[in-house]
């Protein structure tokens, strides 16, 4: 991103720590899929982040476009919900099911409790086995501040591979 006055060395850069705290503070996120023929799909999605796997968990009808984009090409784009303060994390999403579905139930029934119906985390496991459950699985992520002077110096990228 040297074209942006992003400089070369990690001096005035991101810490993680700060991806993390915006991917579980946000309360929707931009899911990014991609069709088969190449047909972009970009809709907003309740999800969590798992600190301690490095993955992001979302849920959706088994009959979604986001699905059947999947099954095609997985692939995917997420980002949180800010626009000034930006965490964009590109991977690859997993379908997950049984155990790995219950996993995340516990973390994203605290995070949307307050929500209609998701007040017991037995409901939300319930909801979430009828649902398609993913997991992102990062390959790299970006954290931009969208400010003039923090853009150019604080832009980051991490990567997993």
């Amino acid at each position: 991103m040297a074209d942006y006055g992003v400089p070369t060395e990690l001096e005035g850069t991101l810490p993680w720590s700060w991806a993390e705290e915006r991917l579980a503070a946000s309360r929707n996120f931009w899911l990014i899929t991609v069709s088969g023929s190449g047909r972009p799909h970009a809709l907003p999605v309740w999800g969590v982040w798992i600190p301690e796997r490095d993955r992001f968990a979302f849920s959706c009808s088994p009959k979604a476009r986001k699905v059947r984009n999947l099954e095609a090409n997985d692939r995917v784009v997420i980002t949180n919900d800010d626009a000034v303060n930006v965490v964009s994390l590109e991977g690859r999403a997993e379908r997950i099911s049984g155990v790995a579905i219950d996993a995340m139930c516990v973390p994203y029934q605290a995070k949307y409790a307050a929500e209609q119906f998701f007040e017991d985390v037995e409901v939300v496991t319930g909801f979430m086995h009828e649902n398609a459950v993913y997991e992102v699985v990062p390959d790299r992520a970006f954290g931009i501040i969208e400010t003039p002077e923090d853009f150019g110096p604080r832009a980051t990228r991490w990567d997993w591979n």
